[in-house]
């Protein structure tokens, strides 16, 4: 696989910048950096990934006043891994405060310290933005679904000499870095079970009492190691869809790894089951990213009754409602189409799609099926998810 991937020229994001001060979040690895330096390169930057910068405004983060009174014309001023120095809100919020007509852009890799200690301080008064993977429209022909559900999607992987090298030590930087750095938790080895675990439940049923058991440690561990991985934003939960039930509905959410490349490297083998797996947790991280990116309010569920008929995902919002159901076959099967047919008779007003590994569209018992690598291709933040 090594030799499909060269290092890539600078991709168009489609990300688009607020004029206000923003937030920008993102897992580490996901182009935040360079699409900032791409996009303000006259920039006043605070990077707390470099120790004397981390050191002085540990110490002192009112200097921060004293950097622009020494650039009275800066117009935008950039603190990259902002939680590095959580207290340094307290001035930013001063600064903007002040009505100076100065933009703080404020990127993050991990939301854990900023919700304790200072994310509300600017509330209202900078938006939050996510930058996600990238998108398979954002790399275009040069995307290809079999390499992107191996090696995922993530530009620093994309843009390596040695992307699967690069990707086995992703998940250990991580784990220097951020969580035995930072003393998230006392037993890293502890920590490194659990994320092997947890990849079991990639794509399933999250199950808290059996990842527990898997990697020897109790519910209370297992449930406080879950939010720190949510807080690193490496993984993310979906609820279930309840909005006019009338069935009973199933209660656990899914879980899933927010990028497929990253699964595969905690899940290194490829039989069918976590192929499929797989498929689902790239389409899955598309339509969290557009989600995301929305203005108006949409939400992505999914959709499981107690006797187990389920649809794999639910968008709904203002103008969209779709059922999305994912397998990995080449050839569609009636049973395939049963969860959707049953959505569909409790929502009549939804679409239903099934997406799956074959190359061209055909309608199945009133169904549309798919090919899943044109539905990707289609995904855009700035255009309907659907039509």
């Amino acid at each position: 696989m090594g030799k499909l991937i060269r290092p890539l020229p600078l991709i168009r994001r489609f990300f688009h910048a607020p004029t206000q001060s923003f937030f920008l979040f993102g897992p580490r690895g996901t182009g935040k950096s360079t699409w900032l330096k791409a996009r303000y390169p006259d920039a006043l930057w605070i990077d707390l990934l470099e120790l004397d910068q981390l050191r002085l405004y540990s110490a002192h983060p009112e200097r921060l006043k004293e950097l622009l009174a020494a650039h009275p014309h800066a117009q935008v001023i950039v603190i990259d891994e902002v939680q590095k120095v959580p207290d340094i809100l307290s001035v930013v919020h001063a600064l903007i405060e002040e009505k100076r007509g100065i933009q703080f852009i404020l990127t993050g890799s991990s939301a854990r310290k900023l919700r304790r200690a200072g994310v509300d301080l600017l509330a209202g008064r900078a938006l939050l933005k996510h930058m996600p993977p990238f998108y398979a429209a954002e790399l275009g022909e040069q995307f290809q679904l079999q390499e992107a559900l191996e090696l995922g999607l993530l530009p620093i992987v994309r843009g390596s000499e040695a992307p699967e090298e690069t990707l086995k030590t992703y998940v250990g930087m991580y784990l220097k870095e951020e969580v035995q750095a930072e003393g998230l938790v006392r037993n890293i080895g502890d920590f490194a079970r659990f994320l092997e675990a947890i990849s079991f439940s990639h794509a399933s049923e999250l199950v808290i009492s059996n990842v527990a058991r898997e990697c020897s440690v109790q519910r209370k561990t297992v449930e406080n190691y879950l939010q720190i991985l949510q807080d690193l934003l490496l993984g993310y939960t979906l609820s279930v869809f309840t909005k006019r039930a009338q069935r009973a509905l199933a209660e656990r959410p899914k879980f899933y790894l927010f990028d497929a490349g990253v699964y595969r490297s905690l899940r290194p083998h490829m039989p069918q089951e976590i192929a499929g797996a797989a498929l689902e947790g790239l389409v899955c991280q598309h339509l969290r990213s557009w989600v995301d990116a929305q203005v108006k309010h949409y939400e992505l569920g999914f959709w499981r009754t107690r006797s187990k008929v389920e649809v794999d995902f639910v968008v709904y919002g203002p103008d969209t409602f779709l059922g999305i159901e994912v397998k990995h076959t080449e050839t569609p099967h009636p049973g395939d189409l049963s969860g959707l047919k049953a959505f569909k008779q409790d929502y009549p007003e939804c679409t239903p799609l099934l997406l799956y590994r074959g190359k061209t569209r055909v309608l199945r018992e009133g169904i549309l099926c798919v090919p899943c690598e044109e539905f990707l291709l289609g995904v855009r933040p700035d255009l309907p998810l659907w039509k």
